[in-house]
């Protein structure tokens, strides 16, 4: 099973995106993204955000990451 990580765009710049998963920051590949702004969230594999989620996607993700 792949477990993705939902996270806030922080900061974009030449294909890399600087993300915020629950006060953590770590940078990622955001090639695959092509309209992709700060703020946006996003679900994030193995270094790689690989779509696009609503704000309420986020919070769906962190209430069931919570309960584990």
């Amino acid at each position: 099973m792949c477990v993705g990580l939902s996270a806030k765009v922080v900061d974009l710049k030449d294909g890399t995106a600087v993300i915020d998963a629950s006060g953590a920051k770590r940078s990622v590949s955001a090639e695959l993204l092509d309209d992709l702004e700060v703020g946006d969230y996003v679900m994030v594999h193995a270094g790689v955000a690989i779509a696009k989620i609503t704000d309420d996607d986020e919070n769906e993700t962190n209430k069931i990451m919570e309960e584990l």
